[in-house]
C-alpha cells in the first residue's frame, strides 16, 4: 500500500483527511513561503499560479526526503488584484475586514501530489466569498468573540465557526474554502488506486 504524507502542519487539513478515512503521516515542509510568493509575484504569476507554486514547493520539498505519495496544499486570498497576507495583529485584522465589507474576495486553494522529485498531479479550485456590509460595531464584536486565534487564517475567519456570519453568499466548494480541495484529491487518489 502506498504511504500517504501530508506536507503540512495545518490542523484543518489533517482533520479533513482523517474525516475522509485516509491514513497518512504529517511531515511539514519548512519553507520560506513569503519568499516563494514574492518571487512568483515578481515573475507576474496569477494568484492561482502562486497558490499552485506554493503547494508544489511543499510537496516536492517533502517528497525529496521521504518515500511515499506526498500531498502539498496551499491557499491564497485575492482581494481585487492584490494577494492578502496573514494579519499580524487584531488592528490589522480589523482593517482587513473593513476592506472586505460589501465586496467579494477569492480563495484559491491548490493541491499537489508528488512522488520522488516529480509532481504527478495538481489542481487549483476557487471559491468566491461575498462579504456582507460590516459595521464597526459588528467588527468589534466579531473579534471579541473569535479572539486572536483567527489570525492563523489569512482571511481572519473560520467558516466552520462564527466567521460564517461575515458572508452574504459563497460560491464554491466548502472544502476549497477550508484550504483543501478534497473532492478532486479523493478522485485522483482513487484513480491511482491509493483509496
Amino acid at each position: 500500500m502506498t504511504k500517504l504524507i501530508l506536507a503540512s502542519q495545518s490542523q484543518a487539513r489533517g482533520q479533513l483527511l482523517e474525516n475522509a478515512g485516509l491514513s497518512f503521516e504529517k511531515k511539514p515542509a519548512h519553507l520560506d513561503e513569503e519568499a516563494i510568493k514574492d518571487d512568483c509575484l515578481l515573475r507576474g504569476h496569477s494568484p492561482k499560479s502562486v497558490a499552485l507554486r506554493l503547494a508544489e514547493a511543499k510537496a516536492l520539498h517533502v517528497s525529496s526526503a521521504h518515500k511515499g505519495l506526498v500531498i502539498g496544499a496551499d491557499q491564497v486570498l485575492q482581494l481585487d488584484k492584490a494577494l492578502i497576507s496573514k494579519s499580524k495583529s487584531i488592528d490589522e485584522a480589523k482593517a482587513l475586514l473593513r476592506s472586505f465589507s460589501g465586496k467579494s474576495h477569492y480563495l484559491h486553494s491548490a493541491i499537489c501530489l508528488s512522488e520522488g522529485h516529480s509532481v504527478i498531479w495538481s489542481t487549483v479550485e476557487t471559491a468566491e466569498m461575498e462579504v456582507r456590509p460590516l459595521s464597526e460595531a459588528f467588527i468589534d464584536d466579531y473579534f471579541q468573540r473569535v479572539g486572536e486565534g483567527v489570525l492563523s487564517s489569512v482571511g481572519c475567519y473560520h467558516l466552520e465557526g462564527f466567521g460564517v456570519n461575515l458572508f452574504e453568499a459563497i460560491r464554491g466548494d466548502y472544502f476549497t474554502v477550508l484550504g483543501l480541495p478534497l473532492m478532486p484529491l479523493l478522485a485522483q487518489l482513487r484513480r491511482l488506486g491509493v483509496v
